[in-house]
């Protein structure tokens, strides 16, 4: 199955914000499963506020600032439960390996 660019970023979106409701929540493990640049998945978690998708970094107290976790605090227009269907039907058309 052959995607557009247009879909394709679509998809990626849509896909890193499921990973991180399933607590694949920070940009190590989220390069991890997917295989994608370090360079992309930090595009991709900012872009996911283009899509009404409220994605916030909550550093770990105690910790250096840039350690922490991505929560989802507002899905905006986007269905998670629509998104937890279609989730493998991403993956496999944006080439990642399926989530074990």
């Amino acid at each position: 199955m052959t995607i557009s660019k247009t879909q394709s970023s679509f998809y990626r979106r849509l896909y890193v914000a499921y990973l991180v409701a399933r607590d694949v929540d920070n940009l190590p493990a989220i390069i991890d499963v997917t295989g994608m640049p370090r360079r992309t998945a930090q595009d991709t978690l900012a872009a996911l506020s283009e899509l009404d998708i409220d994605c916030r970094f909550e550093p770990t107290p105690g910790k250096p600032h840039n350690i922490g976790q991505y929560v989802i605090r507002d899905w905006g227009p986007i269905d998670p439960d629509w998104l937890n269907q279609h989730a493998e039907r991403l993956c496999k058309a944006l080439g990642y390996p399926p989530l074990a």
